[in-house]
């Protein structure tokens, strides 16, 4: 009993500790842009835990290997065509960006948390912000299936 309570004071005290809602992100959160952790993309990783993603990506695996010329295949395509929103390291702080609403998100680790399948990454970047009612353009029509396929291997380098 004097455990449970001992764990339960320190727990209190680790919230206390914590910056308020507020200091995390200008009123806006930690988690919901501009200069806060994971800025949009927690947008669509609410989205697609509410809704789901397409049957058509759900079950998509990436055909190709993480080599060092598809990264950096990858790492080409993200220059030209991400870039400018999601900042040269991708942590959704480029220069395309600031002004969106929401905010272009923070792909830094994205790549390994459990909801980024391939699936879900190749949804994102094929349909853009259309599902999700954001600036991100659809990239199906502009870069092949391919390219997409290493424009991911290089976004779980991030």
């Amino acid at each position: 009993m004097r455990t449970l309570l001992t764990l339960a004071v320190a727990g209190i005290a680790v919230l206390l500790a914590l910056p308020s809602h507020a200091q995390m992100g200008g009123g806006r959160g930690m988690m919901q842009g501009g200069g806060g952790m994971m800025g949009g993309s927690m947008v669509r990783h609410r989205f697609a835990m509410h809704n789901g993603i397409p049957a058509e990506y759900k079950s998509k695996k990436n055909p190709l290997k993480a080599t060092s010329e598809n990264i950096a295949a990858g790492r080409t395509l993200y220059t030209q065509n991400c870039a400018v929103c999601h900042g040269p390291k991708g942590a959704g702080d480029g220069e395309g960006g600031k002004a969106l609403n929401p905010p272009p998100g923070n792909l830094v680790g994205l790549g390994r948390m459990p909801v980024a399948s391939d699936g879900f990454l190749m949804w994102t970047i094929s349909e853009g912000g259309t599902p999700v009612k954001s600036a991100m353009p659809p990239y199906k029509s502009v870069l092949k299936e391919e390219d997409i396929w290493r424009l991911i291997l290089y976004v779980r380098t991030l």
